[in-house]
């Protein structure tokens, strides 16, 4: 008869970062022991508050399942010697399946014939295996940040005060530290007391009767109710993110929520500031109109019931208060700092040691964005209006509400230089100079603030590129794949007529003036390589095939757009209905790409063709080559494959009629070199040899 299994580790507040990861850890551990130790059972289910980690194993098994299988070993050459005697490969093999040597017998196996065991174990009951399966579980969590406590070597992410370990109605016997387990769960830490868990199915109740919600679901469900109601009643848009509900879901055990009121007077402020405050002071939910205005009140979320909520309320004001007084302040110190004088504060902040001040940084940003204006060819006020933008992206970093807001820079960037007079367009361009900041979040909307977070990131990349700092693996300190994400981002959203080579020159023209320590070709091939990858996930995330990816890639992906639009066409061109017709014109061309891999010369002489089926393709192909190129030039990437599945028929009669490899060396040059012209072509749409059919 299968049994509930209970596993509750108590502890001091736990910080709501960390809690996610351990519960998902502690469930994974225990799901893999079970597997391992071969306990069936119906099913686990995790539960967390700030104060413990929990998991519910349903209907465990009261013992471990027998085993009983064939276990090949060495084949009969290696495990006998020449007088049939057990060699000493044979004999370590049995005993490592514990079996003994005149237990071993012979099967084949694709014509060989190996020596094989039969392994058999019979299973022991879960109650004896439970408490040092669980002990090792425990004491193999690991956490981001560990605490000590006592006298005692056990590491946790917060120190252990109790444990709850119940095998159906037994208790599982556990040390750890000082902690013994037994069946005493505590309650809430003001409102409950401790409580008896008589079995594991009665937890929840047992819990929630000690003003405990331990199941996550039902605490976020109640918290997202209540906020949803309040909102109803008066009418507000309550702003919930979702990282801070899951901060809040992890700092309470029994959820209240509640709202209170800020003087109106701060409103004057930028409500970007008053939020950011907020949250990330306070963990308030801000709230707003149905315009998206903030109005003066606030929510929040009590660890307790209603008792005195107008009270508790009263105090979370007076803490806001203080709060936003001092962002207050920050911002009217701030407009007091000339923008110029933020800049040559910049002087004395190190970017990298490697790669100079910030001040350096924004140099090299103004010039990069210079380079890139030019070679876009904007017009004369959009090129000032990049350059001034440049100039002064960085200027907030030294601002009192930055440093103590690091997540507003660009924000107060953009209201700075606002209210310093900078033109509407350089102003925004500060703030959109950061986009995306992260994974779907937006590409800058204006032209100025594209061109200056291209020149931005692309700064960043070059720079830790050159003095060898190259993410590897899940190492990645600079955020230079977001970045370069980003710069992808933004040159497929705004349709730049940049390639992504151009943009490499550019970044390395400027870090040369510095003087890079490493070779400037090898920088520029890790650049390209980096940003394959990130080329090849927009590919992806777009639903293009696999092999369809290697096929376009292997042509270059230095223009995106046009790289988009290639693997678009040929996916088209490879699925569904025209699949089976496409794949003869893609065999055609594969045909040609192989023989022009021959080609020694480019030099064709329609004089020296010797049969109609060569010229007729030499012309076909010289009438398709002019409207073929002017397509891909147009970014039509599907009227161009459509340009060269034209060809299919001449390549066809051509390869039926002429045999290309003859002796006669000019006759065989001159037509390889007429391929290698065609092949030219196929190569800047796809490489279509990759294509899986």
């Amino acid at each position: 008869m299968a049994k509930d299994l209970l596993l509750e580790l108590g502890l001091e507040e736990v910080p709501a970062r960390f809690v996610r990861g351990a519960l998902n850890q502690l469930k994974e551990k225990t799901g893999k022991w079970l597997e391992e130790a071969r306990i069936a059972h119906e099913g686990i289910d995790a539960y967390a508050t700030p104060r413990r980690l929990t998991v519910l194993v349903r209907a465990a098994a009261e013992k471990q399942s027998d085993i009983s299988e064939e276990v090949k070993g060495p084949s009969r050459k290696i495990a006998q010697d020449e007088s049939g005697a057990w060699s000493k490969a044979a004999l370590g093999f049995a005993r490592s399946q514990g079996v003994e040597p005149d237990q071993l017998f012979f099967k084949e196996l694709g014509g060989v014939e190996y020596v094989y065991a039969n392994k058999s174990s019979i299973g022991v009951e879960t109650s004896k295996v439970l408490p040092a399966g669980l002990t090792d579980i425990i004491n193999g969590m690991v956490f981001p940040k560990n605490m000590r406590w006592g006298a005692y070597e056990m590491r946790f992410v917060r120190p252990i005060r109790w444990m709850v370990a119940l095998y159906g109605t037994e208790i599982i016997p556990l040390q750890i530290a000082d902690v013994t387990s037994g069946r005493i769960s505590r309650g809430h830490r003001f409102l409950g007391a401790d409580t008896v868990i008589d079995e594991p199915s009665a937890y929840l109740d047992k819990l929630r009767g000690q003003h405990v919600i331990a199941d996550l679901a039902e605490r976020e469900g109640l918290i997202v109710k209540q906020i949803e109601e309040l909102a109803a009643e008066k009418g507000w848009d309550i702003a919930v993110k979702e990282d801070l509900l899951e901060e809040v879901l992890f700092l309470v055990e029994y959820p209240s929520v509640l709202y209170g009121t800020f003087d109106p007077s701060f409103l004057n402020i930028p409500q970007e500031v008053l939020i950011t405050s907020m949250r990330e002071h306070q963990r308030y939910f801000p709230v707003l109109d149905k315009n998206g205005k903030l109005l003066p009140y606030f929510v929040t979320v009590r660890n307790g019931d209603r008792t005195s909520i107008e009270q508790v309320a009263r105090g979370n004001e007076k803490v806001l208060r203080a709060r936003l007084s001092d962002a207050k302040f920050f911002y009217s110190e701030d407009q007091k700092l000339a923008i110029a004088d933020a800049n040559a504060k910049l002087e004395n902040i190190v970017y990298h040691e490697e790669l100079g001040s910030l001040a350096d940084k924004v140099r090299r940003i103004r010039n990069l964005a210079d380079l890139i204006a030019g070679s876009l060819a904007v017009d004369e006020q959009s090129h000032l209006d990049i350059s001034r933008a440049a100039e002064i992206c960085k200027f907030d970093l030294v601002t009192q509400m930055v440093y103590e807001f690091p997540e507003l820079q660009g924000i107060m960037g953009e209201d700075y230089a606002r209210k310093a007079g900078e033109r509407e367009a350089v102003s925004r361009a500060l703030f959109e100079h950061y986009q995306p900041r992260f994974a779907g979040d937006r590409a800058p909307g204006s032209l100025i603030g594209a061109v200056v977070a291209l020149a931005d990131k692309m700064d960043t990349i070059a720079g830790c590129f050159s003095i060898g700092i190259i993410p590897t693996g899940s190492q990645d300190p600079y955020a230079l794949r977001r970045q370069a994400a980003g710069i992808v981002q933004i040159m497929l959203s705004h349709k730049l007529r940049l390639t992504l080579g151009e943009l490499f020159e550019l970044a390395l023209k400027v870090h040369e003036a510095r003087g890079m320590k490493r070779d400037r070709s090898e920088v520029r091939q890790d650049l390209m390589d980096f940003f394959s990858l990130r080329v090849k996930n927009v590919l992806s995330e777009q639903g293009i095939r696999y092999d369809v990816i290697d096929a376009v890639m292997a042509s270059g992906f230095d223009n995106l757009s046009l790289t988009i639009a290639r693997a678009s066409a040929v996916l088209a061109a490879v699925s569904g209905q025209s699949m089976s017709d496409f794949k003869a014109t893609a065999d055609a061309f594969n045909r040609v790409c192989n023989l022009a891999a021959k080609a020694e010369s480019r030099v064709i002489d329609p004089s020296l063709f010797t049969d109609e089926a060569e010229s007729k393709l030499f012309e076909s192909w010289r009438t398709t080559h002019t409207a073929y190129l002017a397509a891909l030039e147009a970014g039509d990437a599907a009227e161009a494959l459509a340009r060269l599945a034209g060809l299919k028929e001449p390549i066809n009669g051509y390869f039926d009629h002429v045999m290309v490899m003859v002796e006669d060396s000019k006759t065989k040059d001159n037509r390889l070199a007429a391929l290698a012209a065609l092949a030219d072509d196929i190569r800047q749409l796809a490489d279509f040899s990759k294509i899986v059919w």
